[in-house]
């Protein structure tokens, strides 16, 4: 009965454990994502920055797993690139053996003090941001706090011999210890606390420090499978892959010389629990030593091994709303964002088709654009769905100003669909049974109206992507453009409507073309308004109203 009290006693302490990790990551991720998206797009071109990034946000993480999993995702979803994010992976691996290093030492007194001041920050803040620092403060203290209780409970059965003969027989058989170490570090979810259970044991003298290596080797390997059995397609598996086929070489290369190995260590003093630690940051090190300069080479193979998948045919289907990315708010909103993008190309082919269903009464491209906008509004509902699941998270103010954007841009992009596809071609095909065709004078207005509109795209996702204070302005001011050639050519239509007593019907349709290509160019408009409000220009009367009418249409 005491055995069975200890073992549920061991779980809910491992449990303890990876809940204290889960909080560490979570607090850094949801207060600093943003923060470290933007680091990682601006300085993780080259292997040495990438390296130092792996390492220090695993040792802010307390986890390489949890480094890992961001790091695939980054990968899988181009942000990225696969060598930068190997040599990411080679410091998040020599950085959690720094933690192993810190933890090997009684650090448990700090334990209730990091719980007591993140329990006061995060109640008495009210800023998000503060919040999740104040969740990292008591993740760590729960992590420790667990370990200490871990190791205390250990003490016990470190004395049975039943569990003395087990481990005995395994540390015989390195290949079977280290394996039975990988199977235990990949439900764990946690290298760490595997390591520390091992140099708990070596202290104990329960294993000697040749059994110790291999464990930690396995423990090593182990740390790996989380993140490839997380990948669901295979672009998102090069990362993780990649580092488990390094730290497999290292695993093959080092089996056979552990006990020389062991007798190089302890002949430094520390006895085995001290060799086991010096080991596992040794053994990492030398892996990112060797690794770190044939990492092109490398990623090439992990591409040539695993192929990206042929886009899907159909166009509505979302490509890059990866599910397990909601747990980092930055990556997910980066995905959202992609999706967008896919909705701006499929808007700007729309406007672009619709100048042959005009000019030329083309059929084919009406249902070519028609088709398109279902395509449209599936991906649109796609990417609003995306963004509720992510809202059920707590995202800082900069990530939730950032999803309200996407949100925004994406439901003015369906707009402009809808108006395209239901408004404008219907008006097309409306003109062609008429058989009434548009006068020369006509056409050149509309000509220059589309124009004005296709020139505002590439600024209206200049605002969007970048934020672009000076695009915003400029779209904004072509709004008084457009206003401008509807009125003249409205006019001009007018005039000559009345001069050859025309009973209207053409003229009709004429001018709603106008209006709904102004109200296209409207919407365009409405995303430069976010970022001037922001910076404080939206101050015209005009523009305000223009907000309104905007939020409104349709």
């Amino acid at each position: 009965m005491k055995g069975t009290l200890a073992l549920f006693d061991i779980a809910g302490y491992v449990a303890l454990l990876l809940w204290g990790t889960h909080m560490v990551t979570r607090g850094v991720l949801r207060g600093y994502g943003s923060a470290l998206r933007r680091w990682l797009g601006r300085y993780l071109g080259h292997r040495a920055s990438a390296f130092a990034f792996g390492l220090g946000i695993t040792a802010l993480l307390q986890s390489s797993t949890a480094t890992g999993l961001m790091a695939s995702s980054f990968a899988a979803n181009g942000f990225l690139g696969l060598a930068p994010g190997l040599a990411v992976m080679l410091g998040a691996n020599v950085g959690t053996t720094l933690i192993v290093q810190v933890m090997s030492f009684d650090i448990a007194a700090i334990a209730p003090l990091l719980v007591l001041v993140g329990v006061t920050v995060y109640r008495r803040s009210e800023e998000v941001r503060y919040q999740n620092l104040g969740r990292v403060a008591i993740g760590l203290g729960l992590m420790l706090l667990a370990l200490h209780l871990l190791v205390q409970s250990l003490m016990p059965m470190e004395n049975a011999e039943a569990l003395r003969a087990v481990l005995h027989a395994l540390t015989g058989e390195p290949v079977l210890a280290m394996l039975v170490a990988a199977l235990l570090t990949w439900a764990c979810h946690s290298s760490v606390a595997i390591v520390l259970l091992i140099v708990s044991l070596a202290s104990a003298g329960t294993v000697d420090a040749a059994g110790a290596l291999a464990l930690v080797l396995g423990a090593n390997l182990g740390g790996t499978l989380a993140p490839l059995v997380d990948a669901d397609t295979p672009v998102a598996r090069r990362l993780p892959l990649g580092n488990l086929l390094v730290r497999l070489i290292g695993c093959v290369l080092c089996l056979p010389f552990l006990q020389p190995i062991a007798d190089a260590l302890l002949a430094y003093g520390g006895g085995p629990a001290r060799a086991a630690v010096n080991f596992h940051t040794a053994f990492n090190l030398a892996l990112a030593i060797v690794f770190l300069l044939p990492l092109d080479a490398f990623a090439r193979l992990l591409v040539r091994l695993l192929p990206e998948p042929p886009r899907p045919d159909d166009p509505g289907l979302p490509q890059h709303l990866d599910e397990a990315a909601l747990d980092s708010p930055g990556v997910a909103l980066s995905n959202a964002a992609r999706e967008a993008m896919r909705m701006a190309d499929m808007v700007e082919r729309m406007l672009k088709d619709l100048v042959g269903v005009f000019g030329k009464d083309d059929h084919r491209r009406a249902t070519a654009i028609s088709r398109t906008d279902a395509a449209l509004d599936d991906l649109g509902a796609a990417i609003r769905a995306y963004l509720a699941d992510l809202g059920g998270e707590a995202l800082n103010e900069e990530d939730g100003e950032r999803s309200q954007e996407i949100l925004a841009f994406v439901l003015n992009l369906e707009h402009i669909g809808d108006i395209t596809a239901n408004n404008l071609v219907e008006f097309a095909a409306k003109q062609a049974q008429s058989g009434q065709d548009f006068s020369a004078d006509d056409i050149q207005d509309l000509a220059h109206l589309h124009a004005q509109v296709m020139q505002s795209l590439p600024l209206a996702l200049a605002v969007f992507l970048r934020g672009d204070l000076r695009a915003a302005q400029k779209l904004a001011a072509l709004k008084g453009v457009l206003w401008r050639i509807e009125n003249e050519a409205s006019d001009r239509h007018l005039r000559e409507l009345r001069e050859r007593r025309s009973n209207g019907h053409g003229g009709d349709v004429y001018l709603r073309v106008l209006r709904d290509l102004k109200r296209v160019h409207s919407h365009l408009a409405a995303i430069a308004y976010r970022q001037l409000e922001r910076a404080g220009l939206l101050q015209d009367r005009l523009v305000e109203k223009d907000v309104s009418a905007a939020s409104t249409a349709n």
